[in-house]
């Protein structure tokens, strides 16, 4: 809104600025001469409201250059020059024509006004140029200093006509005419922006004040004393001629004044540049750490920026790694002699590098092994996290002076930001490593989640329960259970060897064998044989399975077992438990006969309401804040103390016992629960 409310005011500006340039045109062609008072005033209100609403519209139009100052110098001194050059040609010409005054026929008042015009828009858009100078990188608000020039300006304009109409009315003029000048000197005196300026830019701006000092004085006196441009001049407006004075001598004064300061501000100039420079660097680090997450492309920021920063000639940036340093960056240096550098430096002993070190020209001079690298000095920063450190930023100097404490505090920025760097990239690998792991976690979730059966089957004299708890991290628990016929029901409990993606990949494919061979194999413990000789070319060596597998008929209650290496099934009967344990390895330990001679099959008649218990070591495992396990015997308690409850029952209670047991401790392993109970027909 404040920006459309500029525009609009400026267009307006520009508008009336016209308006009057054309008013003040067709009155100049109608009245050529002011020899009448009325005439002059009327003429010079319409010079001084020209001046006015031009002066307002460049004033808004050079707001967008305060950046630019040198731009703005650089047009001050075209429009200047060519003031000069317009004033030399008048006065050359005027006098090549005339001897004495001027003759103003029709032709030479058109040229004299359109001149004039040109006068009009240079000296204003030249004083306005320096209204924006003034103000340009002020901290506090100088407007009172330079609202009072602009009011003895105005003065000084106005008391031109008093003096025309009554030559003895000149004390007034002179008195506005002096206070002006003295003004315009105070006010030259605030160019604060010069200190801003880079040393390159400050030797240019030292040349144009020279040049611009000298062609404003000479326009002056052009204009002052030059009896043929006085007189084009003030013959149109005393006040204007006045104004174009008064600006010709604020040119000179104000690039007198700032030859001198630029000259002041030289020998700290190379100072300020490189501060500068490095608040620059300082700039472009911290948004690259933000909006770039490879460290390489970093450090190699980092190198480049440590040279300019410290006025050095080679960096180079190395980082902690298992095998001792790893080299990540080099600028303006080969791979090998900053890998060498490095591991004499660091590896040394003599120095710990906890703080900013400097290894000056004598202590690498006595160490002959870096005669080679032609190092006048070497200094070394930590890149120190946390307390930690990762790494190490070099930056070296092949001749000139030992590096300062500047030097130290630049080195010592950049180093915090490559460690905040290695430690953003750090915390990247880490959390794209935990996306990759989450993504597997799902994964192997989902295989678990497709492998369990969705419901457990139901016949009048067996009742099934069965309870799954997924850990965070996916184990390799699975049950099932198999229809082998109308009488036989085969049901097995396993668990893989490991964790995440790979337990269970080898769970689906156990289910897979389980699946195919319970079709054909009846017996538990050829079955169990069976399964271990289709592992023998799928399972790794690290890898195992323990599985439970049995078959019950549902007739007569009998049920025969075997065991591969699992937890011991419980049995519950009249409220007296039973470990039963047949013998035998995991699946996949071996390989020879060794594991069916291993192998002990057991058949258990099932009594009215007996209860069989098959688990995964994660209930007896489980662990509390102490790190004790909850163990076998809490959980053949809690199903001897509640055997007559209904299976659904008894799994709550275990699930809410192994929770109160184990709250303050994470759940590291899956837990699962496979109940079964008989009921004899009656």
């Amino acid at each position: 809104m404040i920006k459309t409310n500029l525009k609009f005011s400026g267009v307006k500006g520009l508008e009336n600025a016209i308006l009057l340039s054309i008013v003040l045109f067709l009155f100049n062609l109608i009245f050529p001469l002011h020899d009448v008072f009325m005439l002059a005033i009327i003429h010079e209100g319409i010079v001084f409201l020209t001046i006015y609403f031009l002066y307002n519209y460049l004033n808004q139009s050079l707001t967008n250059k305060l950046d630019a100052p040198l731009s703005l110098v650089l047009n001050i001194g075209i429009l200047g020059a060519l003031l000069f050059f317009i004033l030399s040609i008048a006065n050359s010409a005027y006098e090549a024509d005339i001897n004495g005054k001027i003759s103003f026929n029709f032709f030479n008042s058109l040229l004299s006004i359109l001149l004039i015009f040109l006068f009009i828009a240079s000296i204003v858009y030249i004083f306005t140029s320096f209204r924006e100078l003034f103000y340009l990188r002020q901290k506090k608000d100088p407007s009172t200093y330079f609202n009072t020039m602009l009011v003895f300006f105005a003065l000084s304009f106005f008391s031109s006509i008093l003096m025309q109409v009554e030559p003895s009315l000149d004390y007034p003029y002179s008195a506005f005419f002096v206070v002006t000048i003295i003004l315009i000197s105070l006010n030259s005196i605030r160019v604060a922006w010069i200190a801003f300026l880079t040393k390159k830019q400050k030797y240019y701006l030292l040349g144009l004040s020279i040049v611009l000092s000298v062609v404003f004085s000479l326009s002056f006196s052009l204009v002052f004393h030059s009896e043929i441009v006085r007189q084009m001049i003030y013959a149109f407006s005393p006040g204007l001629h006045t104004v174009f004075s008064l600006v010709m001598i604020y040119g000179a004064i104000y690039f007198g004044v700032i030859f001198f300061v630029t000259l002041f501000h030289l020998p700290t100039a190379e100072a300020f540049d490189r501060k500068a420079q490095e608040v620059a660097s300082m700039m472009d680090i911290t948004k690259l750490i933000t909006q770039v997450f490879d460290f390489k492309e970093l450090a190699d920021t980092i190198t480049s920026m440590t040279t300019q920063a410290c006025n050095s000639d080679s960096a180079w940036l190395v980082t902690n790694s298992k095998n001792g340093i790893e080299l990540n960056s080099v600028h303006k240096i080969g791979y090998v002699d900053a890998n060498d550098v490095s591991n004499r430096l660091l590896g040394s002993g003599d120095a710990s590098f906890e703080q900013i070190e400097v290894i000056d020209y004598d202590s690498l001079f006595r160490d002959k092994k870096f005669i080679e690298h032609h190092f006048h000095s070497v200094a070394v920063a930590p890149l120190k996290m946390h307390g930690k450190i990762n790494g190490y930023l070099f930056t070296a100097r092949t001749k000139g002076n030992a590096f300062d404490t500047e030097d130290r505090k630049s080195l010592q920025a950049f180093a915090y930001y490559a460690a905040v760097a290695l430690e953003n990239a750090m915390l990247i690998k880490e959390s794209i490593e935990k996306e990759r792991l989450e993504k597997e976690l799902d994964v192997a979730r989902d295989i678990q989640r497709k492998i369990l059966p969705a419901v457990v089957p139901s016949t009048p004299q067996l009742a099934i329960s069965a309870l799954f708890v997924p850990a965070f991290e996916v184990g390799g628990d699975y049950y099932d259970f198999f229809e082998l016929d109308e009488d036989n029901l085969g049901f097995v409990v396993a668990d893989v060897s490991g964790k995440g993606i790979s337990a269970a990949f080898i769970m689906a494919e156990v289910k897979g064998i389980f699946e195919s061979l319970s079709k054909i194999v009846q017996k538990p413990s050829e079955l169990l044989t069976k399964v271990n000789e289709v592992l023998k070319g799928n399972l790794e060596k690290k890898n195992f399975v323990t599985a439970v597998y049995g078959v019950i008929n549902k007739k007569n209650g009998k049920m025969y077992l075997s065991r591969a290496g699992h937890t011991p099934i419980v049995i519950c009967s009249e409220g007296i438990v039973e470990r039963v344990q047949p013998a035998g390895i995991g699946l996949g330990l071996d390989f020879t006969n060794s594991f069916s001679n291993s192998l002990k099959e057991m058949e258990i008649q099932l009594k009215n309401n007996d209860i069989v218990v098959c688990y995964s070591d994660g209930i007896p495992e489980a662990k509390n804040s102490l790190g004790e396990d909850f163990g076998y015997d809490k959980f053949e308690k809690i199903i001897s103390d509640n055997c007559s409850k209904s299976l659904d029952e008894i799994s709550t209670l275990v699930m809410r016992e192994l929770s109160l047991f184990s709250k303050d401790h994470p759940q590291h392993d899956d837990i699962t629960l496979v109940l079964f109970k008989w009921k004899q027909k009656q």
